[in-house]
């Protein structure tokens, strides 16, 4: 039998990286920095009673521009994915990485899901570097 425990799995996104708390989230919006590599708009921020050492994330698309429910809801999917596949570049960098993330889905038609990742990976890679 194996005695070592299993090893966390690093591609998971848990109820723990997920940001539901009211407080935090008008937080990240009022004194948040952001940018915007279309079509998508990165809000970070990085309290100093940072609660937990994990990135907290929230993501959101707009009902403005999206009517349809299923449309919404597959663009969230697609996001949450790519985050989920390449949130590795946050935890490398730990001491560097924002304690709270919002990715906003602002463009008016639907993109593929390489477009949205290959401007994921560069939206965390700049979180990083500000």
């Amino acid at each position: 039998m194996n005695d070592k425990a299993p090893q966390p799995n690093s591609y998971t996104f848990s109820k723990e990286e997920r940001l539901c708390s009211k407080r935090l989230i008008s937080l990240l919006f009022s004194k948040g920095s952001s940018f915007n590599l279309y079509p998508l708009r990165f809000v970070y921020h990085t309290p100093e009673d940072a609660l937990s050492d994990n990135t907290q994330l929230v993501i959101s698309v707009s009902k403005r521009h999206f009517k349809r429910a299923v449309d919404r809801n597959r663009l969230k999917r697609q996001m949450r994915e790519a985050y989920r596949l390449n949130k590795h570049i946050l935890t490398q960098n730990q001491g560097q990485a924002p304690s709270l993330l919002a990715i906003i889905y602002i463009g008016k038609e639907k993109k593929s899901f390489d477009t949205i990742q290959k401007k994921l990976i560069s939206g965390l890679e700049r979180c990083l570097t500000r």
